[in-house]
């Protein structure tokens, strides 16, 4: 193995390749946060639909989790890239833009909607594991029901839900390499580039392997950081 080729030009001059792989990471990354943003949000959003009295918001929120935990994140990729411009109005502006903020932008979407459902799934486990004392007592003092949820059941279900969440954390970042596929050059599309055009396949793809790997240890750093300073004594995985 030569691993010299990262700091050779690359053919049009303008950087190495191994500046192509540190574009592929910034891509990663910004499509990664990107996405979770969106899944945190909408999926705590689903959660708590999952919990709320009302029958129909429940039925929707269940809905909306059966449909996309269950069609292949592949799938699901394609039509948000091939179909969605089709079929909604105005979607021609959307084939107009720059590609790479087509490939980007439908790729966050995908990769937060298919995510926010496996989100709204922990947030309604973190809620539904509380004691039912916890709402009925915030509901006795005169809380409204949303303020129940915002003050009472929400900061402590999001402080039991951490470890569950990092692994969602790291979901999001290992499934942004299907976005590939419809040519956003995030982290795994430089690596295959790298392969084209120096045809040094185990460099390449060792490299894009340590630089997952780098990522995601910093992710688990800064989770179990969270996760500590989270942690509700006396439940479960709490200091003494």
């Amino acid at each position: 193995m030569d691993f010299r080729i990262f700091f050779s030009p690359v053919p049009t001059g303008e950087t190495t390749y191994l500046g192509w792989l540190l574009v592929g990471l910034r891509n990663t990354v910004a499509l990664s946060l990107a996405a979770w943003v969106l899944a945190l949000a909408l999926g705590t959003v689903l959660g708590i639909l999952r919990t709320v009295p009302g029958r129909g918001l429940r039925a929707f929120a269940g809905a909306y989790v059966e449909i996309f935990r269950n069609v292949p994140l592949l799938a699901q990729l394609f039509i948000w890239y091939f179909v969605v411009p089709e079929i909604v109005p105005g979607g021609h502006r959307f084939k107009q833009i720059d590609p790479f903020a087509q490939q980007f932008l439908a790729s966050a979407a995908c990769l937060g909607l298919f995510t926010a459902a496996r989100v709204c799934e922990q947030v309604r486990a973190g809620i539904e594991s509380l004691p039912r004392g916890q709402k009925n007592a915030a509901l006795a003092l005169g809380l409204t029901l949303p303020q129940t949820y915002r003050y009472v059941l929400l900061p402590m279900a999001a402080r039991l839900i951490v470890p569950p969440l990092t692994s969602e954390t790291l979901n999001v970042f290992k499934n942004s390499a299907v976005c590939s596929t419809i040519g956003l050059l995030e982290l795994t599309a430089q690596g295959r580039q790298l392969v084209d055009y120096t045809a040094h396949a185990y460099e390449s793809f060792l490299a894009v392997t340590v630089l997952y790997l780098v990522v995601n240890a910093a992710i688990q750093l800064l989770m179990r950081a969270v996760e500590s300073r989270a942690r509700v004594p006396g439940y479960l995985g709490s200091r003494k």
